[in-house]
């Protein structure tokens, strides 16, 4: 069933085109994905998908309705949001539950029960990113939009964050998250929409898109002695070699791997610094959008 339904969106601001012509569909439970770089349509889309902003083409519906009549169903926590630096986390969790009849308190599952007296500005980023979680689902959401939500954090925050994350879908709440980390999109997201200059280039799961791209592996390694690089180029599984330095850069088929190593072996050849570069979210995402980049919208 879906949770969510947009249809040739379209938005501009002045002579700028922020979105066009986006079509998409996100399943209830499902988390949905949307990347690109700056300036791609990304934040203008979802704010159209929670009533923050009205399209100038176009329709989208929440639950079957006009997101601004259902706007008690959808939790938002937006890419720039702040609260006051004094306010206590306590203070912030009351003011928002007073805006619901029946205000769910994640408070506990989210791990600020011991932060309730601490002021706003003394958290970590971790645990603002919490506290901004549990602010967007105080009013019981079955969608919430998550944009940027681990921007700035360090490596164990935004992984903790993540946990987080997969606990609410759990809890039967769908999900859109907007984000630029690849390794983010391929761990928490069934589905993920490419957006590029305001259009979405590529819908698919993150192995579908990564399918896309040229699947050829690389080997890089330095060998213990001089090596006939000529015993590698005459290797079925190898379509190219080349040398950075001391190391050497094998491409070829998923078997190279092993033709590689197996080669070595047999020349009684150490690989030293061996290092396996397949192709990834990453190298999708660089191929889907050309790297480009601008002001958000």
């Amino acid at each position: 069933m879906a949770i969510i339904e947009v249809r040739d969106l379209g938005k501009r601001y002045g002579p700028k085109i922020a979105v066009d012509a986006v079509s998409f569909e996100v399943a209830e439970g499902e988390i949905f994905g949307i990347l690109g770089p700056n300036g791609a349509g990304k934040t203008t889309t979802v704010e159209c998908v929670a009533g923050l902003r009205k399209a100038d083409r176009g329709s989208v519906s929440v639950l079957g309705r006009a997101p601004a009549d259902v706007r008690s169903a959808i939790g938002v926590q937006l890419q720039s949001s702040e609260l006051p630096e004094r306010i206590r986390v306590s203070e912030a969790l009351s003011l928002f539950s007073s805006f619901y009849p029946t205000p769910a308190d994640w408070s506990a599952r989210l791990g600020l029960s011991a932060h309730l007296k601490a002021e706003f500005g003394q958290l970590s980023g971790g645990l603002k990113q919490r506290l901004s979680i549990a602010l967007a689902l105080i009013g019981s959401p079955r969608v919430a939009i998550l944009d940027e939500l681990t921007t700035g954090l360090d490596p164990q925050a935004r992984r903790d964050t993540w946990s987080v994350i997969e606990e609410v879908r759990s809890a039967g709440v769908t999900i859109v998250l907007v984000t630029h980390f690849m390794e983010e999109a391929e761990r928490l997201c069934d589905r993920v929409a490419v957006f590029r200059d305001g259009r979405i280039a590529a819908l698919d799961t993150p192995s579908g898109l990564v399918s896309r791209v040229d699947g050829s592996t690389r080997v890089r390694f330095v060998p213990s002695v001089a090596l006939d690089v000529t015993l590698l180029e005459a290797l079925p599984e190898v379509t190219g070699v080349s040398s950075v330095g001391e190391q050497i850069v094998v491409s070829g088929s998923e078997n190279l791997v092993h033709a590689v190593t197996s080669l070595l072996a047999r020349k009684q050849i150490v690989a030293r610094q061996l290092r396996v570069d397949q192709v990834s979210l990453d190298d999708a995402y660089v191929e889907l959008t050309g790297g480009s980049g601008a002001e958000d919208h």
